[in-house]
């Protein structure tokens, strides 16, 4: 879908769907495999508790690093996600848990919920992505150290 900015409600509607359904199929695989990148705008920004960008290439990057990291530093890792919805005719909402057994000897447990909030242009594409996580970085963090369930 090219930014023509003359959507008709109903092209709208159905775009959000779209853009809905795409983040059901992507979001629960994202640690396995890359996501589609087509439902965001090219300068789209990110921000969560440690990262703030702006572009779809730095977009790409930070999710080409999660998939790297998840292999790297966990036996398993798994993003479950609760619930997509429209909150505002141009927001989304997703609410999610990271949970993971990390790569360690003691096997600990990562484990922390947050949501993702999407902004979208009058063409129903996300130019702002807005994750707030349940904790500090640094909770989580400790969370390395601690002996999980063996």
């Amino acid at each position: 879908m090219t930014a023509s900015e003359n959507l008709s409600k109903s092209q709208y509607e159905l775009q959000v769907e779209r853009v809905i359904e795409t983040l059901y199929n992507d979001l629960p695989t994202l640690f396995e495999k890359d996501i589609s990148y087509e439902i965001y705008t090219k300068d789209i920004y990110f921000q969560d508790p440690v990262n703030r960008f702006k572009w779809k290439f730095n977009y790409r990057i930070i999710f080409w690093t999660l998939r790297f990291h998840a292999q790297l530093f966990f036996t398993e890792i798994h993003f479950d996600l609760h619930d997509v919805s429209q909150l505002a005719e141009d927001i989304i909402k997703a609410t999610w848990t990271v949970r993971g057994t990390l790569r360690v000897p003691w096997k600990a447990s990562i484990f922390f919920n947050g949501d993702s909030t999407y902004k979208l242009t009058k063409d129903a594409l996300i130019y702002n992505h807005l994750d707030t996580w349940d904790r500090k970085p640094g909770e989580i963090l400790k969370q390395f150290f601690r002996k999980g369930s063996a």
